[in-house]
């Protein structure tokens, strides 16, 4: 599980957006409101969302807000949940990440790829 995660704002832009996942390499983030409550996801997918409307309208900027865009049904993973039930739950619900949650309040996010990393770790009793 990551915990130091990049976020981004309901009315950040998706050009600022794209910019920061370009940036530090990774596919998608939480969005937080004012108050650091959980509100969305916003994936390269939700980028490229506003990348064709932006062509197809032939507008030089990519003007749309995360808002607009985001993935607003999150699911969400406990952080005392098992690799191994988290595994199960990246192959039946086929998304890429999952922001993790205690208490209300967002400690992390775990994905598909944090899966995959941890498996050389493990040892074969705990299969």
């Amino acid at each position: 599980m990551t915990t130091k995660l990049t976020t981004f704002h309901p009315d950040d832009t998706i050009d600022s957006v794209i910019l920061v996942l370009n940036q530090k390499k990774i596919s998608g983030a939480p969005v937080l409101d004012d108050a650091g409550n959980l509100v969305g996801i916003i994936s390269e997918v939700d980028c490229l969302k506003e990348i064709i409307r932006g062509k197809y309208n032939n507008t030089p900027r990519i003007a749309g807000r995360v808002r607009e865009h985001m993935s607003k049904e999150v699911f969400t993973m406990d952080p005392e949940v098992s690799i191994f039930d988290a595994a199960h739950e990246f192959l039946k619900l086929k998304i890429r990440r999952f922001p993790v949650m205690k208490n209300g309040r967002l400690v992390g996010q775990i994905s598909l790829s944090d899966i995959i990393r941890a498996v050389p770790d493990l040892k074969s009793s705990t299969w």
